[in-house]
């Protein structure tokens, strides 16, 4: 109780001040703007350059010692810190006691000339020092420290002054963005926009969050993907597009979800799965050698290569090499069955050979995919927008990159057959219909339509950008890479 008592009273001085200096004429607020000459870093990087040179600096007080006639302070700006030396025979006497009040935490520009002390610290000597934003709050570490980690999500602004390798992390995030960018910009794909609201949430099998839009007086769903839009796109006649933004999936969360995160989907006319299975190694490993030097990458302790190629194997043969089952010889719905049954895996009766199948997978198979690999030939029954493999009518030609046991990219040569892909929406609509699966895919006629206006052939990718940056970052939970991640709020 003290201890609380102890803050509160700390939390009254500093608006106290606050109100002297606005009594003095100082508000801080009332300031606009101020002009900046250089950054902590780029005086650090080259201190002969800048020793002895005048310059102009902004930021927060992060450290305060305070010697009678001197103080030193550490400035944080946006690229680092930097020491300042502020004597009272330089400021002169009133702007020297009215300096001293300053609180850690507080925004100042600072004028004044670099030099190295004699403990030989880069320094500024400091002609002026100017309150421009006086902060009410106190940062955490002087209390309680910042190990809650929850409380770290919620004030992320509290976290990103407190520890610069949070701020590091999101700062590569956008180096990997703009990576991505520059790949795909040079393998000539075009950047689009695609409506985030829509009367219907297709393109993948998910729970959409719905809203109401008040003047059409229609329930609106956020995206779940921006798949069917985008190959509108390519029936339009554009060979190559790419989007890479938010969507939103009512469902769980968990360190590797987050019910709004960051995707990227690409579509190119003319190119078929094995082109896109080329592109997605090749993104990945540049990605990481912009980012990090190498495509070699320490995860966790252990070394992800993502140097192409990166291995293939087909879902049915990753079965067989690690359980012994062969459903290539397996095809009858009740065989399959029994032989997953054997396996210990519960068979419902509303799964077919390839529900059964993406089962088995998915209970025996995923936990051994570390080192970057492309699953392929998904079965039909769960892959709904993807063209039939012509050797076997069964499967399809998708594939799914895992790395670290993480699925991170899926893509397929896309189903442009409308007749059969009709018949695959009518048999998720009623799926879905029935309650059996409420993730199914709904019936989008619209898409339909743009089917038999013909979609060239085409090859289409879906990468989840969170995950790759996770693998880049060395980071175990989703909302250590998403700014302000969900969170329940506090009542």
């Amino acid at each position: 109780m003290s201890e609380e008592l102890n803050l509160n009273e700390v939390l009254q001085v500093r608006r106290e001040k606050l109100a002297k200096l606005r009594e003095m004429g100082r508000d801080p607020f009332l300031i606009e703007k101020y002009e900046r000459t250089n950054f902590s870093k780029e005086i650090a990087d080259d201190f002969d350059a800048f020793n002895g040179k005048e310059v102009a600096l902004a930021g927060r007080i992060m450290a305060k010692r305070s010697m009678g006639k001197a103080s030193f302070i550490d400035i944080l700006d946006s690229e680092g810190r930097i020491q300042a030396y502020v004597r009272k025979d330089a400021l002169g006497e009133e702007e020297y006691d009215i300096f001293v009040t300053y609180d850690i935490g507080d925004i100042v520009g600072i004028k004044g000339s670099v030099f190295m002390t004699q403990k030989e610290e880069i320094s500024i000597r400091a002609s002026e020092v100017l309150l421009l934003s006086k902060s009410l709050q106190i940062l955490p570490e002087k209390f309680h420290g910042l190990k809650d980690q929850d409380l770290r999500y919620r004030q992320r602004y509290v976290d990103l002054i407190m520890n610069p390798e949070v701020k590091k992390t999101f700062l590569l995030r956008n180096k990997i963005m703009k990576a991505i960018r520059e790949f795909l910009e040079n393998e000539g794909f075009l950047e689009v926009e695609t409506p985030i609201l829509s009367t219907i949430a297709g393109g993948a099998a998910a729970r959409p969050f719905v809203t109401h839009h008040n003047a059409l007086d229609i329930d609106m769903y956020m995206r779940i993907a921006n798949e069917l839009y985008l190959k509108r796109l390519i029936v339009g006649g554009f060979d190559k597009v790419y989007e890479m933004g938010k969507m939103f999936r009512n469902e769980g969360m968990s360190i590797k979800h987050n019910p709004e995160y960051t995707a990227m989907e690409l579509y190119a006319a003319y190119k078929d799965y094995k082109y896109v299975m080329w592109i997605t190694e090749n993104l990945v490993a540049h990605v990481a050698e912009k980012a990090l030097g190498s495509a070699k990458v320490n995860y966790q302790g252990v070394e992800l290569d993502f140097t192409p190629p990166w291995r293939r194997v087909t879902m049915v043969d990753s079965i067989t090499e690690h359980t012994g089952v062969d459903f290539n010889k397996i095809r009858d719905r009740e065989e399959a069955k029994a032989a997953a049954e054997k396996l210990g895996i519960e068979v419902t009766k509303d799964m077919e050979w390839g529900h059964i199948v993406s089962e088995v997978f998915e209970t025996f198979c995923e936990e051994h995919l570390i080192q970057p690999t492309f699953v392929t030939h998904h079965p039909v029954a769960i892959s709904p927008l993807s063209k039939r493999n012509p050797d076997d009518s069964e499967v399809t030609n998708r594939f799914e990159a895992f790395v670290n046991t993480w699925e991170i990219a899926n893509a397929f040569s896309e189903l442009n057959d409308p007749i059969d892909q009709r018949e695959r929406f009518t048999e998720q609509a009623e799926r879905r219909d029935t309650g059996v699966d409420d993730e199914a895919h709904p019936m989008d006629e619209d898409f339909l339509n743009a089917l038999e206006v013909g979609l060239p052939p085409t090859g289409g990718l879906g990468i989840g950008i969170d995950r790759v940056i996770m693998l880049l970052t060395n980071v175990t939970s989703i909302r250590d890479i998403i700014l302000f991640p969900t969170m329940k709020p506090i009542e």
